[in-house]
């Protein structure tokens, strides 16, 4: 049975494909599926880098069952050079499941929501952008709610 997933990427570092926005439309064609994407965002770091992010989100449609599908993200990434090491580092491409039309997953490799998607502004203008009535299966909330949850809050980067 074919799910929607919606799938966060990010990139604030060269790569094979060229800067940071190239890396995150080439990676748009290595998921493929791709259904909707969101425009493309400037976003300040979070952590030790010190170069602005490209951020977008996309529906991608699959028949893969979630676990499959996020062995598959993490081997796009490999294949654009990503390397695992500091956490909020700079790095090639990142690919992260959000959401899911399925509700919620939870095991020992992944869950979804993505734990921290309510936080992140870098994460909900993306999706705001695309899916703003999306609601998120643990609060009941909107993507649009919980973008205007966040915006309401002290500035994040």
């Amino acid at each position: 049975m074919t799910s929607s997933y919606v799938i966060a990427l990010g990139s604030n570092r060269r790569g094979c494909y060229g800067g940071p926005a190239d890396e995150v439309r080439a990676a748009l064609g290595a998921i493929g599926g791709v259904v909707a994407v969101s425009p493309m965002m400037i976003t300040a770091p979070i952590g030790p880098s010190s170069r602005r992010f490209v951020n977008a989100a996309a529906v991608i449609a699959s028949d893969e069952p979630p676990r499959d599908l996020l062995r598959r993200l993490k081997a796009i990434e490999a294949d654009f050079g990503r390397r695992r090491g500091r956490r909020w580092g700079e790095r090639v491409i990142d690919l992260d499941i959000v959401l899911w039309s399925g509700g919620i997953w939870a095991d020992d490799c992944l869950t979804i929501p993505h734990p921290s998607f309510r936080d992140r502004r870098f994460v909900l203008g993306p999706l705001a952008a695309l899916i703003p009535d999306w609601r998120d299966p643990m609060t009941g909330l909107t993507v649009r709610q919980l973008a205007a949850r966040l915006t309401r809050r002290a500035p994040l980067a």
